[in-house]
């Protein structure tokens, strides 16, 4: 592997450490349903989105609650020993990408045939701290500040 290559190897996997992810793959519920849950907790505060995940009254709520779990135990991994409540977690990022379709035959009038395409998806969930992310924003203009 050429020297190029293997620097960013290694910083793809440095910047890793500090995402925290969760994926959800081939749910089978259309995209266009799913980001409604998607938006609407897109930016919220951790618990404050388990919260309205919980009392939601649509079918992809739990699916969504389940994945915010996740990333939050993925969170608890990388970070041995820290509380949630101290540290300011919120939604970085959601989104939902298409995924298989699967396709079927309606039968229709008169010898015919209606295509049903039965969608599904992907959601990929991002946490962010904003504690951690105000700390860096505050170094970054020091160091922008004393270059000056």
């Amino acid at each position: 592997m050429g020297s190029r290559k293997h620097n960013t190897a290694e910083k793809r996997k440095e910047e890793r450490k500090t995402q925290y992810v969760a994926r959800l793959r081939n749910v089978p519920t259309s995209p266009r349903k799913m980001r409604l849950v998607a938006d609407l907790i897109s930016g919220m505060e951790v618990e404050k989105a388990l919260n309205v995940l919980q009392h939601l009254q649509k079918e992809s709520a739990p699916r969504v609650y389940k994945l915010l779990r996740s990333a939050i135990a993925n969170w608890e991994v990388k970070n041995e020993g820290a509380r949630i409540e101290d540290n300011a977690l919120y939604i970085k990022e959601i989104f939902v990408d298409s995924g298989r379709m699967l396709k079927r035959i309606q039968p229709a009038p008169q010898g015919r045939a209606h295509r049903i395409r039965k969608r599904s998806n992907h959601v990929t969930l991002f946490l962010g701290n904003r504690a951690q992310e105000k700390t860096e924003t505050t170094e970054e203009e020091n160091t922008n500040s004393a270059k000056e």
